[in-house]
């Protein structure tokens, strides 16, 4: 059986991208009754900033050569980096549990909401692998960033965590599902793309409703 992670990172309660991810889940349920399922709120139980006794726990991690995310906890030897630790340990368990990783996030400023960014940098250590998990990221921006797209040269969220996630985790197959266009619904200026967004954002939920059923075993 699956087990899956699903976090939300959008600061609105109700978001697109909480949407979309919420229907993942749905379909995923539906596809494997049995699976089992974590959620975190990034937005509402965010993951602290990285402090200086993550970089002695990381350093120690680094020179000490240790690739075996078990033993982590072992190189937490100074006090601050116990501490770090404490903080480190239930976030990167509930990695560790999952077969996927589920990631709902909007596209803020370009790039990736910065509870993301500090989850992220939370359970990112060296040279460690995540190879055997599945990533999906369903996202929504204001604009349109997809290739051919006026803006698409903007695009540092999708680019930002796909090259994380081959960079950092060794997991090079994340699917994204991005709904565009979002902004159409409130900006007077782009009332003339409010189809293209209702497009956009139907095509996406079939999309993640169609993609749920690949995640199970």
């Amino acid at each position: 059986m699956t087990h899956l992670l699903h976090l939300d990172a959008s600061a609105r309660t109700n978001s697109l991208s909480r949407r979309l991810g919420a229907e993942f889940v749905q379909a995923w349920r539906d596809a494997e009754p049995g699976g089992t399922y974590t959620y975190r709120d990034l937005a509402g139980e965010p993951a602290p900033f990285i402090d200086e006794g993550w970089t002695e726990l990381c350093d120690a991690v680094l020179a000490a050569g240790v690739t075996d995310l078990d033993r982590l906890a072992e190189r937490a030897v100074t006090p601050a980096a116990k501490a770090a630790w404490r903080v480190v340990e239930p976030l990167l368990a509930q990695v560790l549990a999952a077969d996927v990783i589920l990631i709902g996030t909007p596209m803020y400023n370009y790039s990736v909401p910065a509870s993301l960014k500090a989850w992220l940098d939370q359970v990112t250590f060296p040279r460690m692998s995540l190879g055997d998990r599945r990533f999906v990221v369903v996202t929504a921006r204001g604009g349109a960033y997809s290739p051919g797209a006026p803006k698409a040269a903007f695009d540092y969220q999708e680019r930002f965590l796909r090259d994380f996630f081959a960079g950092h985790f060794a997991v090079t197959d994340t699917v994204f599902v991005n709904a565009e266009l979002a902004n159409a619904v409130l900006d007077p200026n782009l009332a003339h793309l409010r189809d293209a967004h209702a497009a956009s954002l139907a095509a996406a939920q079939a999309e993640v409703r169609l993609l749920a059923k690949d995640y199970v075993r």
